[in-house]
């Protein structure tokens, strides 16, 4: 079973951010992402929903509750949505 710890190193290098970058977006020190990911201290509450928000997850994909992933795609135009979703079905089918 996947860890917290894991899970968020995983979800960070998927989009390619660093430590650093992914702790300036939740306004914490880059030390408070390490120790969240080599499992030394838990998140509040308010800190993961930071992490969620930042990382564009909902909070039961971080914490392994969910399995699949979402994609925020609120303030796009109904025909950028379509064209979201075209893209994803293609891929899908490949």
């Amino acid at each position: 079973m996947v860890d917290f710890g894991d899970r968020l190193r995983k979800l960070r290098k998927e989009r390619k951010l660093t430590q650093k970058e992914l702790a300036t977006l939740v306004g914490v020190k880059n030390s408070v992402i390490s120790f969240y990911e080599v499992g030394d201290r838990t998140p509040s509450l308010e800190a993961l929903i930071k992490l969620s928000k930042a990382l564009r997850i909902s909070t039961d994909v971080l914490l392994g509750i969910e399995k699949s992933e979402t994609i925020d795609i609120s303030g796009l135009s109904e025909k950028d949505k379509q064209y979201i979703q075209s893209l994803v079905d293609r891929l899908r089918n490949k």
